[in-house]
């Protein structure tokens, strides 16, 4: 059976991989491990399956934090089951066994998988029915929570783990609860923010972790970088099917009959859009009209409005941590 111990004074995990047959060890933070240890054991006495979320800036270490965990839940986490396409995905947890864990690792980066952002969504969405009855343990990775289909954000996923940088060093992590990450979706969702000139949402669960390989030596983090870069190359290299490009221009006419037939500004139309959970941009739309010859003038307004959304944007959630970028 592949094991698991941990020295109490450093709080580093030790988990025996029976395949590679050795040990991996790295520093998991204590409050953290006490609460993937309620997760193993839900999984595998309570019937119960988790979704969690992991989200931070590129480069900001979300992926070796997600793969820590991972591995600590489910030692026989390999990278079989490390996957970066919706299409791999799928596939991942149909062949999954009871109780083991999926990571589905820069979900919605890249140019096309922005693009079929919709699509992501849909098959995770289609896919928590098998999730269930497998008892799954599924950590989506990805450039931020707010991406993420409403239904599963709100109301399927356990937690959100958000990975940040403080003063130039990566390593740090805040946990949102149930609770909280609902209020977060709900309150930033619109701006895309952590935080509001009129709301924050505080945690106190916050943490640290190391940059250590979690599913084993060199050679394996080799791999993992070598399947990471060519599924995101494959994913911006794939051009639109003959049938995504109609179902684009029909898109791009009907924004603009829109637009000529109700005299709608760029950013009602946006506005508009998103009351029915189809997002666009103020730019997005602009670009779409100009190919009819239609532009807005944005009248300075407007130009102030948006750089305060764009500062709003770029803030944290908490403001007792002046060093956190």
């Amino acid at each position: 059976m592949m094991g698991m111990k941990m020295t109490s004074k450093t709080n580093v995990v030790s988990i025996y991989d029976e395949k590679q047959e050795k040990t991996i060890k790295f520093y998991l933070d204590e409050r953290l491990q006490n609460r993937l240890d309620r997760i193993k054991k839900d999984l595998k006495q309570n019937d119960k399956d988790c979704f969690i979320a992991v989200d931070g800036n590129e480069g900001s270490g979300k992926s070796t934090l997600a793969l820590q965990i991972g591995k600590y839940v489910d030692p026989t986490l390999n990278l079989s089951r490390v996957v970066f396409t919706a299409e791999g995905f799928r596939e991942a947890i149909l062949k999954a066994k009871k109780g083991q864990c999926v990571i589905f690792d820069e979900a919605f980066t890249g140019l096309s998988s922005r693009a079929s952002l919709s699509g992501v969504n849909r098959t995770l969405v289609s896919l928590m029915m098998q999730i269930r009855q497998k008892n799954l343990f599924v950590i989506m990775v990805l450039p931020t929570f707010f991406l993420l289909d409403k239904y599963v954000a709100l109301f399927r996923s356990r937690a959100l783990v958000h990975v940040y940088e403080c003063s130039g060093k990566r390593g740090y992590f805040k946990v949102y609860n149930q609770r909280k990450k609902k209020l977060l979706y709900l309150l930033g969702k619109a701006t895309y923010s952590y935080s509001g000139a009129k709301w924050k949402i505080v945690t106190s669960f916050k943490g640290r972790f190391y940059g250590v390989f979690a599913l084993g030596d060199k050679d394996k983090d080799e791999k993992y970088r070598t399947k990471k870069l060519k599924a995101l190359e494959q994913t911006e290299k794939n051009p639109m099917s003959a049938g995504q490009v109609k179902y684009r221009e029909q898109r791009d006419i009907m924004l603009y009959i829109l637009r000529k037939t109700t005299k709608m500004t760029y950013e009602q139309l946006s506005n508009l859009m998103g009351d029915y959970d189809f997002e666009m941009s103020i730019a997005q739309i602009g670009q779409v009209c100009s190919k009819f010859g239609d532009k807005e003038k944005l009248d300075k307004g407007f130009i102030e409005k948006k750089a305060e959304v764009d500062e709003d944007v770029g803030l944290e959630e908490d403001s007792d941590d002046p060093e956190e970028d």
